[in-house]
């Protein structure tokens, strides 16, 4: 979508994607290498009763699924921020999570650019927010 057709306001809900025990430990080994995401013995003992989704590997995937609807498209430049992000609530194996989104922001600035502000919710399959965050990317008007 082009810039000058967003609105404040607006709101976009995302398809949704299924979390695999071995997208969580496959995420974790690399990225998050703590026992609550890759040791199932000790998770099962901990506050969790088993394995969770890195509080990262959500935000990526919450990400990449904002990113698939393409409203950003070929005009952005650059992501500027991510603020207040919130792990709200575990994502366990077998979750499926998506996210709403809705503009907050949209600033024109005078060099043919512009940023946009967005307020990122994600939901599990329950309708639990488990994430939620201010995301401000960079677009060519």
């Amino acid at each position: 979508m082009k810039f000058d057709e967003l609105s404040v306001g607006e709101v976009f809900t995302t398809k949704s994607l299924k979390v695999s025990k071995e997208d969580i430990t496959k995420f974790a080994s690399e990225f998050d290498p703590q026992y609550m995401h890759l040791d199932e013995k000790k998770a099962k003992e901990g506050v969790f009763d088993g394995i969770i989704a890195s509080g990262m590997h959500t935000l990526a995937l919450s990400f990449k699924l904002w990113v698939e609807e393409e409203v950003y498209g070929e005009d952005i430049i650059a992501g500027l921020q991510m603020n207040n992000i919130k792990f709200i609530k575990p994502v366990f194996p077998n979750d499926r999570l998506y996210a709403v989104v809705e503009i907050t922001e949209l600033k024109v600035l005078k060099n043919k650019q512009g940023i946009l502000k967005v307020l990122l919710k994600t939901f599990n399959d329950g309708g639990e927010k488990v994430l939620q965050g201010e995301l401000s990317a960079l677009m060519r008007l």
